[in-house]
Formats: C-alpha cells, sequence, structure tokens
C-alpha cells in the first residue's frame, strides 16, 4: 500500500508537488465534464500525469455525493427516472471500458441521495476549523428532496439495476469499481430516504450483489467510523472482514473525534483511531492500493487546505515506513 490523493490539482505546479512529496499514486480527472469525456480525453490525462513521474490509479466516474446535476453526477440513476437512467448507465459503462483500453485500473463513485449532511463548523486543535455532525444539532424534520420518500427497498433496487448492468462491464474490462459509502449513517426516513450503504451490515450486503472481484469499495475510514458506536474498538474487526474479502479497493485514511451521530472530524493523529495501530491491519489483511487523506480540518494561513494536506501526506508516509510498506518514487524534474 502506498500514499495518494483525489484532491484536484488547482494548476500544473500541483503535480510537481506531489511528486516532490512522494505522492505519486493519484485519483484524479480529466479536464471537462466527466459526462462527456472520450477515450482520448483518459488517455492524454494518464499520459500527462506520467510525464510527471504520477500513476494515474484512479478516476471518480459521474456519480458523485451530491444529487443536483453536475460535472460529476447522473442523477437518474439514482432517482431511476427512465429513459434517462440506462443513457447515464450507458455513459459510466463506457468509461469504464476506456479506463480498461487506457490502463487506469479503477474508478471510484457513489450512489447518493441526500448528499453530507453536517452541523456547523468547530474550532478544533489550535483554532482549526473541523466539520462536525451533531444529531441533536439537526433538523431531524427536514423535508425529502426532489427525489421524494426512498425505503429500504426501493433504494436497493435501484442499487441492484445499477450493479447488474455496470459489474459485468468492469469485470469485462479488469477494471475495479470502487463505491463510497453513505456519510454519515443517519437514522431511517432522515430527509426522506432510508440510506443503506450507511450501515455495516449494508455495506456487507452491497458488496456480495452481484459478486465479482472487480466490485468493491472506496473504503472511507472516517465515514465506516461515523457508523461504529466505539470506533476505536470495533473498527478493526470492520477492516478485517472487507479486507480479507479483496473489498477494499481505496481508502480515505480519515480520522474523527467521536462516534455515531456524534462527531468532528479531525486530523489522523488526534481521533478515535489509533493511526499507528490500525495501519498495521490493513497490511495483515494484504492490502495494497491507496492510503489518502480526506476532508482535512481548515488551518490559517494563505493555503488552509494544501498545507494541512501536505502534513497528510508525510503523516501517512511515516506510518507506512514504520510498518515496513514500500513507497512508490518516481525522479522527474518538470511536467510537459
Amino acid at each position: 500500500m502506498y500514499v495518494g490523493t483525489q484532491i484536484p490539482a488547482r494548476n500544473d505546479t500541483d503535480f510537481e508537488q506531489w511528486a516532490q512529496l512522494g505522492v505519486t499514486n493519484v485519483s484524479s480527472d480529466p479536464p471537462g465534464i466527466a459526462s462527456s469525456w472520450t477515450r482520448d480525453d483518459l488517455a492524454r490525462h494518464r499520459e500527462k500525469l506520467e510525464s510527471y513521474g504520477i500513476t494515474l490509479d484512479m478516476v471518480q466516474i459521474p456519480l458523485s455525493s451530491a444529487l443536483v446535476p453536475d460535472e460529476f453526477n447522473a442523477p437518474n440513476i439514482i432517482l431511476a427516472n427512465d429513459p434517462e437512467r440506462d443513457r447515464e448507465i450507458e455513459i459510466v459503462q463506457n468509461i469504464i471500458r476506456w479506463c480498461g483500453e487506457v490502463g487506469i485500473p479503477s474508478a471510484r463513485y457513489n450512489l447518493y441521495i441526500i448528499g453530507i449532511p453536517r452541523t456547523e463548523r468547530e474550532p478544533g486543535r489550535g483554532g482549526s476549523s473541523n466539520d462536525t455532525f451533531r444529531w441533536a444539532k439537526i433538523d431531524q424534520n427536514a423535508p425529502p428532496t426532489v427525489a421524494g420518500i426512498v425505503d429500504e427497498n426501493e433504494y436497493w433496487e435501484r442499487i441492484d439495476y445499477f450493479l447488474e448492468r455496470v459489474v459485468p462491464v468492469a469485470e469485462e474490462s479488469k477494471v475495479r469499481i470502487a463505491c463510497h459509502p453513505h456519510d454519515p449513517y443517519t437514522p431511517d426516513g432522515y430527509m426522506g430516504v432510508t440510506r443503506v450503504l450507511g450501515t455495516i451490515d449494508g455495506m456487507k450486503k452491497f458488496v456480495q450483489m452481484h459478486e465479482s472481484p472487480y466490485h468493491g469499495l472506496n473504503f472511507c475510514q472516517g465515514t465506516v467510523t461515523e457508523m461504529l458506536d466505539d470506533p476505536g474498538e470495533e473498527i478493526a474487526d470492520v477492516i478485517r472482514w472487507f479486507g480479507s474479502r479483496e473489498k477494499i479497493f481505496n481508502v480515505h485514511f480519515r480520522n474523527i473525534r467521536g462516534h455515531k451521530l456524534d462527531f468532528m472530524e479531525s486530523f489522523p493523529d488526534e481521533g478515535s483511531i489509533d493511526f499507528s495501530e490500525i495501519i498495521k491491519v490493513y497490511q495483515e489483511v494484504g492490502y495494497k492500493y491507496m492510503l489518502m487523506p480526506d476532508h482535512v480540518p481548515w488551518i490559517s494561513g494563505e493555503d488552509r487546505m494544501g498545507t494541512a494536506f501536505a502534513f497528510c501526506y508525510g503523516y501517512i508516509t511515516a506510518l507506512l515506513q514504520s510498518i515496513g510498506e514500500p513507497r512508490r518514487q518516481a525522479w522527474v524534474t518538470k511536467g510537459p
């Protein structure tokens, strides 16, 4: 396993900085609207990253954490609106095929309806600004979204419809497709939706549907931790269950302070999970892909996100070295 990132590059200097920091494996997307990508767009993007010594491990197919249309969303897939749903699934199928053809080994996606609910930000270490979720502060009677009422059975039917058409394409193309769980867990019916991928049992059911070595998880450790009553005690066995079945295709290696329905997002070294111990569990199950930071606190200065992510890259790299994991390096002085 090795350090990675999925943060969009602001400019080509970010590619240079990643290579200089040893972040030489990434999830990164070609310019433009995802639903309009072509095979050549993906090939050119991979080649550009390689010119910086960076390997393109993954792209985001157009299913984002938002419901409203944006460049990384195909809303009719999860809304089950026909015939637009089939047209959007065809776009996803084509992107997966092209990834296989141009040598991009994996793709990530979300199956969200209500996005990522959070309460107001709170001060963290040294006055950082951190995302929180306090169920007691949530409007628990918030109205449904444009999706209306979506119960457990309906949500599973929509997921099954998608997987039935996409998993065979991933298998044929030998491209791993990695789904992000629902962030965070919310009680059934919140905003009209029962979030079936917001529980460990739901995640287990998901990876066993249309079972394939190319169908698994973008395993957001932070999101999974948000499902647990006692994260420090429970998370290791969750990793073992999915990792031993080779269903973890990417890891968002992030931490929280708290537990289900009451937490603050935190830096990796200060939360409810001891990262120096939990990284050994990933090694134990033979996990072999990226560990990437995500949802970092905002800190002071002109580059509040970039500096915070740089801290996380170094922290993850040090943890990998502490357990003898190899770290990929490339020596390229500049891009094209």
